[in-house]
């Protein structure tokens, strides 16, 4: 069986020996024929399977020559060192040493196989792989910290160091082995540490883990004992800031007993911290006093222990941070001084505005005294001639103007003038020659005929306007005006002047500036219009003279506003004439005439007017107050107003009468109600000539209404016109009624011929037979021959005994028909030649007595070439018919 297992395991599957191997030692084979079989197995199969296999029987030193000769072998399999590793802890074979110098084994599967065995083999294996995970699980379970402590400075990472002193999720941290740890660290594992490295690592590692009250510890205990740390300058500033922030108590004593930290790094830490005494001893201690005196001020905020601490050091330095310092607090003598001291002038700047807000100057002097031999700057120049002002050092004032400078002595005369300092004023002026502020300071000092004459050579508005005002104050008229004359040819200063004058009452005195102003060579329009206005409000008496003289010069606008404001109508009229603005004119006059009309003026002015309601306010203007010159108005206005309104307007205040001259100017227009309205009035004054010769040239009016009116007039030539406008109207019967009744015969003869009609006519004729009126009868048929039918006339005659009275009639009728006969007869013989012309020979047998024949009258000859016979009997018929009847030559 031996020898079919080792044919087996050698030739058929060597890599099936682990198991093989496993098996024999199940069965409890003799551990020499395992050897054996294994010796003489060929390498083709795992160790790490073999030496799991035998492990698992616990028989691991069985293979321990096998693993050894391996091993001198050469061989490189992980596995067969693990195992070595494994027998010689487990026969304790002087495993350290195996451990610490063979690199091939693997140090988690050796550690964790130790760490029941042995703690500090494991400890071993473990750092020698650098597995930190378990090594910081083995030394935390088993309180191995000075090792831990030692393993961590060594490996010098922080990622490590952050699991040892705060854990993760692998390493749950323990407070207690943390506390150990930190023990460690501190009195063992750093101290012996030569490694600036390590010691660095180790350091931020704490401040990693915010563990502050330790770092001091781990710091005092490198820095404050003998180490090769000691005098290490990085160390000494971490344990003061660290001190600074978690044990500010200590700062003091660390201050005192180190010397190699960078002081004034820390001192500004110590300042953000508020520990400022600690700052200031720092400072102190290593004198860098400009510091040390800031803190005291800046901080501690003593000036008293600054003034100290500066009469100590006394330097310039420290003397001008102090003066600074007292400044800003506003003890400006005491900063004066400390400047003076320090001999510094750089803050120049804001000395003097410090002092110049508390009125300093005295103190200031000497700080500018000390500036100007230091700096050579106009503002401090200018500020000590100002301060030389203030303090009424005028003999200084005026030898430095006098000697060289580079003052801005303008600015500093206006800051005098300003204030009030006018003979320091007066003195910078007159330096630099500024008459125009020299001029308004001699007004302040009451000099008013020097200021007049600096405003001469000044020849400045603004000059000229400060004298006149400070003139006007004093009353000083003279000057005032000789001031004033300069100003009043500017526009822009009128105004305002005028004003002041007013203001003070000094109305006399304007009216006559204003008036000497005329004749200027500059004088401008707002003379004339202001003058205006003054008379307007003060002299009404003489405004309109000034108007007739200078209209054309002023602003009729703001002087028509002046006249308005005061009442003066007629000068507003004026105004508005000459403004083209008529139609204000007229309105004003019309409102206030009591004052402002003229009849001549107001003519002239109304047909000059653009808004025709206007006219018809002036006609009841004058209506009102003026009805006798409402015609010559009218006259003026004729071509311009609307006829029937004025009519209408008239008519409704019953006052036509007035306005007669104007009807019958107006009648040339033929307007129905200016016809109506002078009717009316012609038969108001029942003058009826007029009224005849009105109806005859004047047509447009309604005939009918006053025909009906006039019918019934009292008078009977009004009647008489009634029957007229009956007759133009064609109203024959009724102008006959009213003529026969008012027996006016002519007329009613008159009616029927002008009628043309038959039928009127012999109705007349019988109204006159019937009325027993034959010379009527008679007169009718001679008016009315025309149109009266001759057979009627006969029969009238006949039946009523008439014949006398027709016969002139008749015999003038026969007259008429023998003229027409024999224009017929002549006629036919001139148709006769010309028909026997046209006929020729062949005709001639017909001879004459055919024309007379039974063709007589009614033969074709009677109608010409083109006639015919049937045309011959109405032609006949005309011949009897042309008074009405057919009559026979007998009866004629």
């Amino acid at each position: 069986m031996a020898k079919y297992i080792e044919v087996y395991v050698q030739q058929v599957n060597p890599g099936r020996l682990p198991q093989v191997v496993g098996a024999l030692l199940d069965v409890d084979c003799d551990e020499s024929i395992v050897k054996s079989l294994i010796s003489a197995t060929p390498a083709q199969f795992s160790i790490a399977d073999l030496v799991s296999e035998v492990e698992k029987r616990n028989r691991l030193k069985t293979l321990h020559r096998w693993l050894e000769a391996k091993a001198s072998e050469g061989a490189q399999d992980t596995g067969l060192y693990n195992a070595l590793a494994k027998i010689y802890i487990d026969s304790n074979y002087d495993p350290e040493k195996f451990l610490s110098s063979n690199k091939l084994y693997d140090p988690r599967v050796v550690g964790a196989y130790s760490e029941k065995r042995d703690p500090n083999l494991a400890f071993l294996a473990y750092s020698q792989g650098e597995c930190d995970d378990e090594l910081l699980r083995l030394t935390s379970e088993n309180g191995m910290f000075k090792q831990q402590a030692r393993y961590l400075i060594k490996r010098r990472d922080l990622s490590l160091w952050s699991k040892a002193l705060s854990g993760d999720d692998q390493h749950v941290l323990n407070p207690s082995h943390r506390r150990q740890l930190v023990d460690q660290v501190v009195s063992y594992a750093l101290p012996e540490a030569e490694d600036p490295e390590e010691v660095s690592v180790c350091v931020k590692a704490f401040m990693a883990a915010n563990l502050p009250q330790e770092l001091i510890e781990l710091l005092e205990r490198i820095i404050l004992e003998p180490t090769p740390f000691s005098n290490n300058n990085n160390l000494q500033n971490l344990l003061i800031l660290t001190a600074v922030k978690v044990e500010p108590t200590r700062v003091a004593d660390y201050i005192g007993r180190l010397n190699n930290f960078d002081a004034p790094d820390v001192a500004e830490i110590c300042i953000n911290n508020g520990l400022h005494e600690e700052a200031f001893n720092i400072y102190k201690r290593f004198e860098v006093n400009a510091d040390a005196i800031g803190v005291l001020i800046d901080h501690v905020g003593s000036l008293d222990r600054a003034y100290e601490y500066a009469e100590r050091c006394d330097q310039p330095d420290v003397w001008s941070r102090l003066g600074r310092a007292q400044l800003d607090g506003l003890r400006i003598k005491d900063a004066i001084d400390s400047y003076v001291r320090a001999d510094d002038a750089s803050n120049f700047g804001d000395v003097i505005a410090v002092a110049t807000r508390a009125g300093k100057f005295d103190d200031l002097v000497r700080f500018l005294l000390m500036a100007r031999k230091k700096v050579r700057e106009p503002v401090i120049e200018s500020e000590l001639l100002f301060a030389y002002a203030k303090t009424e050092r005028l003999t200084d004032l005026e030898d430095m103007l006098h000697g060289p400078n580079i003052a801005q002595v303008q600015k500093v005369g206006d800051r005098c003038y300003d204030e009030g300092l006018f003979e320091a004023a007066r003195l910078l002026f007159q330096s630099v020659s500024n008459w125009a502020r020299l001029a308004s300071t001699l007004v302040r000092l009451g000099d008013y005929q020097a200021a007049v004459d600096c405003g001469r050579k000044a020849n400045s508005t603004a000059v000229w306007r400060d004298v006149h005002g400070a003139c006007i104050a004093e009353r000083e008229f003279r000057l005032a005006q000789i001031c004033a004359l300069h100003l009043i040819v500017h526009a822009e200063e009128l105004e305002p002047m005028i004003r002041l004058y007013e203001a003070g009452g000094h109305v006399d005195e304007l009216c006559t500036l204003l008036e000497n102003g005329l004749g200027l060579e500059r004088a401008h329009m707002g003379m004339f219009t202001e003058l205006a206005v003054l008379y307007c409000k003060y002299r009404p008496t003489q405004i309109m003279d000034h108007l007739k003289l200078y209209w054309s010069r002023v602003n009729i606008p703001k002087v028509i506003r002046a006249c308005e404001a005061a009442h003066l109508w007629p000068e507003l009229v004026f105004l508005y004439v000459h403004y083209d603005e008529f139609d204000n004119a007229a309105q004003t006059i019309i409102a206030h005439s009591a004052d402002a009309w003229e009849h001549a003026s107001f003519k002239d002015i109304i047909v000059k007017a653009s808004n025709v309601e206007l006219y018809y306010k002036a006609l009841r203007f004058y209506l009102n107050e003026q009805p006798l010159l409402l015609s010559d108005l009218l006259a003026v206005m004729m071509p311009r107003i609307d006829h029937t309104r004025v009519v209408s307007m008239f008519v409704k205040s019953d006052n036509i009468p007035l306005i007669k001259p104007y009807l019958v100017s107006a009648q040339a227009t033929n307007n129905k109600a200016v016809n109506e309205a002078f009717n009316d009035l012609l038969i108001e004054e029942e003058d009826f000539v007029g009224l005849r010769n009105s109806i005859d040239n004047h047509d447009n009016f309604d005939a009918i209404g006053l025909a009906q009116r006039l019918e019934k007039h009292e008078l009977l030539e009004f009647r008489r016109i009634a029957a007229h406008l009956y007759n133009q109207a064609k109203r024959w019967r009724q102008s006959l009624t009213l003529s026969k009744k008012d027996k006016l015969y002519k007329d009613a003869m008159t009616t029927a011929r002008v009628s043309g009609s038959v039928e009127i006519a012999e109705d007349l004729l019988r109204y006159f037979v019937e009325s027993g009126n034959a010379a009527c009868f008679s007169a009718c048929l001679f008016t009315c021959y025309d149109i009266v039918r001759s057979d009627v006339v006969m029969e009238l005659a006949w039946r009523h005994g008439l014949a006398n009275e027709a016969m002139p009639y008749f015999i003038n009728l026969v007259r008429e028909y023998q003229v027409k006969v024999d224009h017929l007869v002549e006629e036919v013989g001139e148709l006769k030649v010309k028909v026997e012309k046209n006929a020729g020979p062949a005709n001639a047998v017909a001879g004459p007595n055919q024309l007379m024949g039974p063709a007589g009258i009614n033969g074709r000859l009677l109608l010409g070439h083109a006639g015919s016979a049937n045309n011959a009997q109405p032609f006949a018929s005309n011949l009897g018919s042309a008074h009405g009847s057919t009559p026979s030559m007998g009866g004629l």
